[in-house]
């Protein structure tokens, strides 16, 4: 593992945290888009899929079940504690996430490294995050309400993002055979995600 793949793993740690810490003690969720997050949980449920049967490391594993723990936490205040989603603006909230589900689904199951189940899920869930920011993005240019901890939240999903790229970068010139059309494609929509971020988003 290289230093921009840690940097990028712990940066994306950071915004769960901090978007945990501020749905938790402040018991509100305004200004966070519940369909990112939907679209987040979908992700690393997709991605996976392998979670108990195979076992690369124990930092691999601790990962995947942090991130499918707080993705699954984060849905639920937002739906169901009897506080917190009183604060959930759902008027602001209106992008039509579920229309990203097939163009990504699309792009899966022709770039893929091997055509099985678990491998087009596994590209389903790289195309997905890639876009799974949108709804975000929309909903805070449209309400122009940004807490600190909301703001801290997007600047560090961006930050992952950027370090992921030069993750991406740093293995094409360092591992042989590391070139693939899923990658490529998924490097170039990270970079575009990126560039949507900085134009979209108002801070």
């Amino acid at each position: 593992m290289n230093i921009f793949r840690l940097a990028g793993d712990m940066t994306h740690l950071a915004s769960v945290l901090v978007l945990l810490l501020k749905i938790h003690t402040i018991k509100s969720c305004a200004g966070v888009s519940l369909k990112t997050q939907e679209l987040y949980s979908l992700v690393f449920v997709t991605r996976y899929l392998d979670i108990f049967t195979d076992f690369i490391s124990l930092y691999n594993s601790v990962m995947k079940l942090i991130f499918l723990g707080s993705s699954f936490s984060i849905v639920w205040y937002i739906r169901q504690h009897r506080i917190v989603r009183r604060s959930y603006d759902r008027d602001q909230d209106t992008f039509r996430h579920l229309f990203l589900l097939g163009p990504c689904l699309l792009l899966a199951l022709i770039f893929n490294d091997k055509f099985t189940f678990k491998e087009v899920m596994w590209s389903f869930s790289l195309f997905l995050e890639a876009v799974a920011i949108l709804p975000q993005l929309v909903l805070l240019q449209r309400t122009r309400n940004i807490d600190n901890l909301t703001g801290k939240y997007v600047f560090l999903l961006g930050a992952y993002r950027a370090l992921y790229i030069l993750n991406w970068i740093y293995r094409y010139f360092t591992e042989p055979h590391y070139v693939h059309w899923t990658r490529m494609l998924l490097f170039l929509s990270h970079c575009c995600t990126l560039v949507v971020s900085m134009i979209l988003c108002p801070f």
